[in-house]
């Protein structure tokens, strides 16, 4: 995307926009879908929505990727017993998703994997449908954590499973 026209996009995108592909009742339905998930592997999943960035950071050429980076630090990922943390990030303004895997998960699952659900939940979102692309997505994320890392009696929730919308 051009770099004017990206600015432009983030700049004047309502800060409200989120709230359409996302409404309660959606963002309800991925808070289970993460809950459910987490009992059937050792996997964290985290769910994070950004409608757009800060401009400065968009002239400066900061890309979702990058973002994603950040904000799987910000809301600590990484800080799990077994390094299994996974964030699932998406840029709205950019229409993006990108998965982020904590270095436990990494070692098994290769990026190209990630990539391919991202790849798949980004077309869902092109086609308006947020809460099925979310839903599939987790669900396809659950599937490789369960023959990763599987659950085991004493299985720990440490981090929230309530999706999060960061405003820049």
């Amino acid at each position: 995307m051009v770099a004017i026209k990206r600015w432009f996009l983030h700049t004047f995108t309502p800060p409200w926009r989120w709230r359409l592909a996302f409404p309660a009742a959606v963002l309800k339905d991925i808070e289970i879908a993460v809950k459910q998930s987490e009992c059937q592997h050792r996997g964290e999943l985290r769910f994070a929505i950004e409608n757009t960035l800060a401009p400065t950071w968009v002239w400066r050429g900061l890309s979702a990727r990058q973002r994603a980076t950040e904000v799987f630090s910000t809301l600590r990922v990484w800080d799990t017993e077994e390094n299994s943390g996974v964030l699932i990030y998406l840029l709205l303004a950019d229409r993006e998703v990108h998965i982020i895997a904590d270095r436990g998960i990494a070692r098994r699952v290769h990026q190209t994997e990630w990539d391919a659900v991202a790849h798949d939940m980004q077309e869902a979102f092109r086609d308006g449908d947020f809460r099925r692309g979310s839903l599939e997505g987790i669900e396809r994320i659950t599937r490789m954590l369960t023959t990763h890392f599987p659950a085991v009696a004493d299985n720990l929730n440490e981090l929230s499973n309530k999706p999060v919308i960061i405003n820049s």
